[in-house]
């Protein structure tokens, strides 16, 4: 019996010893505007397979250009899905990798109670000095907010009112900090379960930008990567998309 507890106990540390051996990291470059999800997501996925992703967040376009020159990216989740295509068409990524892992929802946001109404009829009505935007060259949710401005007939007139963030991220926190009154921001920086966590918002209705369909892929660094391919797999799972549905996402 004594033998037989011993083996036990030598087959279960083996067995233990595996699982730390297979599990592992992966670092994922990951667009500003999914932050609060992929935090969510990435500690869920550390406690059910093991695997550690490490996030970095920011601008796609800053992202694309680190990639490009070297950057230790082994995951890219844009925040748009023609970044995603051109690496695959470039050769920078594992092949068959790619898909929409969310689409986005522009919103405009103040922190002040009142000041953004239901239709967004503030645009048109002015009467604040800044209103603040993603840098439309880099970051695809200020790309749909300048579509949505020219699509309303107001971007020549607020154009010089703008102040521009290099990312989502930044855009929030100049609103945040009261730089600007208001401003475009994602959904899921203002939004959980569906509700609005403070201040005024409008959702911008979808007909007026260009679906803002969020790519992700394995990049050339990750193509070996047991965690990287895990990480992609549980992205598609149900618990990964519940939380991504929770932050005011489509599929």
């Amino acid at each position: 019996m004594k033998r037989v507890s011993q083996s036990l106990l030598a087959m279960v540390a083996l067995l233990g010893f595996a699982s730390v051996a297979i599990a592992g990291e992966v670092q994922v470059a990951v667009a500003a505007n999914f932050t609060a999800p992929m935090q969510k997501i990435a500690g869920e996925f550390e406690k059910d397979t093991g695997h550690k992703a490490l996030l970095t967040f920011g601008a796609t376009g800053r992202f694309y250009a680190q990639i490009k020159n070297g950057a230790p990216f082994e995951v890219l989740l844009s925040a748009d899905q023609e970044t995603p295509a051109r690496l695959e068409q470039e050769g920078a990524t594992a092949k068959g990798s790619r898909f929409t892992y969310a689409i986005g929802k522009l919103v405009l946001w103040s922190t002040r109670e009142a000041i953004v109404d239901s239709k967004g009829e503030v645009l048109k009505r002015g009467g604040f000095d800044h209103i603040a935007l993603a840098n439309p060259k880099l970051a695809p949710y200020g790309a749909a907010a300048m579509e949505a401005m020219k699509a309303l007939g107001v971007s020549d007139t607020l154009a010089p009112k703008f102040v521009q963030g290099e990312n989502i991220a930044q855009t929030y926190q100049f609103i945040s900090t009261a730089n600007a009154l208001l401003g475009f921001v994602a959904m899921s920086q203002v939004y959980e379960d569906g509700k609005l966590k403070s201040g005024s918002a409008w959702i911008v209705p979808a007909n007026l930008y260009s679906p803002i369909r969020q790519g992700a892929v394995i990049l050339d660094k990750g193509k070996d990567s047991a965690a990287a391919a895990a990480l992609m797999k549980y992205l598609k799972g149900d618990k990964a998309k519940a939380v991504i549905k929770s932050y005011g996402y489509d599929h």
